[in-house]
């Protein structure tokens, strides 16, 4: 989600509670300036929790960084 930055300081609250859900991309002048996550969540589980919603259900961490791997040995 991206908010502006007047917008997240005058509902401060609401986007604490937000954050439980969702990262929150806080923008000024149109230029994102800060990211907003849950430390609670690691960011490999959150992918895995978007991503579990597609296709046949198999992704998990080690499918996740085995093609991060394989993505990485085809730039070197």
């Amino acid at each position: 989600m991206e908010v502006t930055a007047t917008d997240f300081k005058n509902n401060l609250g609401y986007y604490l509670q937000l954050v439980r859900t969702e990262d929150i991309w806080i923008k000024k002048n149109g230029k994102r300036i800060a990211k907003l996550i849950n430390s609670n969540i690691s960011a490999v589980d959150s992918i895995t929790g978007i991503l579990k919603g597609t296709g046949d259900g198999l992704i998990n961490r080690h499918s996740i960084r085995e093609e991060r791997l394989s993505d990485n040995a085809l730039h070197d």
